[in-house]
């Protein structure tokens, strides 16, 4: 009995073996012939590797298929045009190309390389940027070549279409199950662990929970569409993905929808950190391309699934109060928060407000003038209540400083010089930075 997949993967090897026109020396070729090898590559489950070869064989090109932002998916490039490449300013050093930089696929306005000419193309599908086909030719392109190639690009933009449309699929049941172990309701651990074997994870050993949030616009940019902002996280998702399956395909990693999260082995501490370091550094890039800036945060180390709740909790805070006090485009790790750590695990918000409010009374109100004796509280706190220093920081005259100490006792109570009540006040503080985040 034949079945099904043995007659498809006949077919398949049947239709990756059609021969593909190439290129003659005069420039001349059949672009229609072109058109239908490819084709039947695609609908033969050939991967992008064997289209991009296919490709660069035909025009006698080196031939990259990247990410809208210029990630390579698959290339044909070799040692030395990647260098020249370099020399050409046309890759960054995480080895993205910027597309942003090169002319459009006519390639009358591209970044010189020297001895080639460089030719990008826009993948598109309906009201969607789906990458580049990128070709780097030593020679000046005829019409028909530059034909082949816009004919080249539609062959590759059905693949990435099929594939994001099977990756969708699979990547919402991935990060369904990610986010069932994070809830704790995945059921026991050996049965995760086995689990997430069908998925290429590994969840085996010490590990930690990275997760990474695009940062807001600023206030001084127009607001993106819903619609953008989708664009957005999918790249970002996309980007992690692709950043991380280079380094170690065994990495989870999940697109939650306004956060990815990623799941990293901890075993080594100096390289758990490292590991970090690579991943934020190569997905952030030199922010080319259409790139966001983005916050990451990371959890506390785990033995096991049954701590992964707590790790993704913890990388959570780590990004929000991180983001809050150090800014974006930044990475935290939870164990350094000092004395925000401890209330970060404090899980009742309401006791905590409460706390900031009895000890602060006054001062822990949304005014404006609570804020500014608040700000004055914090410089008093960090110089031990040197009067005249405090003014010196913040450009006060003396006497107006110890004015403020004064209103600041008569609303707290002998702060200056009670030591526990000092201690309570700098807490409250901090309580009220994170509750009101």
């Amino acid at each position: 009995m034949v079945s099904i997949a043995n007659v498809r993967s006949k077919l398949g090897q049947e239709l990756i073996a059609t021969p593909v026109p190439s290129v003659s020396d005069d420039g001349s070729m059949d672009v229609e012939q072109l058109a239908e090898a490819l084709a039947q590559l695609v609908l033969a489950d050939a991967d992008l590797d064997e289209l991009v070869a296919a490709i660069g064989k035909a025009l006698r090109a080196h031939v990259a298929v990247t990410t809208t932002d210029g990630r390579e998916r698959a290339a044909l490039i070799d040692d030395a045009m990647r260098e020249r490449l370099k020399e050409a300013s046309l890759t960054d050093e995480t080895g993205r190309l910027r597309v942003e930089w090169i002319g459009e696929w006519y390639g009358r306005e591209n970044q010189p390389v020297t001895g080639a000419r460089v030719h990008r193309l826009a993948l598109t599908a309906p009201n969607q940027a789906l990458g580049h086909l990128v070709a780097v030719v030593e020679r000046d392109l005829t019409d028909v070549e530059l034909a082949a190639l816009q004919r080249a690009a539609t062959a590759i933009a059905l693949w990435v279409t099929r594939e994001q449309a099977v990756s969708a699929v699979e990547n919402k049941y991935r990060g369904d199950f990610l986010r069932d172990v994070f809830l704790g309701r995945a059921g026991a651990e050996e049965f995760v662990r086995e689990h997430v074997v069908g998925f290429g994870w590994d969840l085996g050993g010490p590990m930690v929970v990275l997760a990474a949030q695009i940062d807001p616009q600023p206030s001084y940019q127009p607001a993106a569409s819903v619609e953008d902002r989708r664009h957005w996280q999918e790249r970002f998702a996309n980007a992690w993905r692709q950043v991380a399956a280079g380094i170690d395909k065994g990495i989870p990693i999940a697109d939650f929808g306004s956060e990815v999260v990623a799941v990293l082995p901890a075993a080594d501490p100096d390289a758990t950190a490292e590991l970090v370091r690579r991943l934020v550094h190569a997905v952030a890039g030199d922010k080319g391309g259409g790139r966001r800036p983005f916050t990451a945060g990371v959890g506390r180390v785990t033995g096991g699934p049954a701590g992964l709740p707590d790790s993704y909790a913890q990388a959570r805070r780590a990004v929000d109060v991180g983001r809050r006090f150090r800014g974006g485009s930044t990475t935290t790790w939870f164990d350094e928060l000092g004395l925000h750590r401890l209330i970060a695990m404090v899980p009742d918000v309401a006791e905590l407000r409460a706390f900031a409010y009895d000890v602060l009374g006054e001062l822990a109100e949304s005014t404006e003038e609570a804020a500014t004796l608040r700000e004055t509280l914090q410089v008093l706190l960090n110089t031990n209540f040197n009067v005249a220093e405090a003014a010196r920081t913040q450009f006060f005259h003396y006497n107006t400083m110890r004015y403020r100490v004064g209103k600041l006792e008569r609303l707290l109570g002998p702060v200056a010089s009670d030591q526990n009540l000092r201690l309570d006040v700098a807490v409250a503080l901090k309580v009220l930075e994170v509750v009101t985040r």
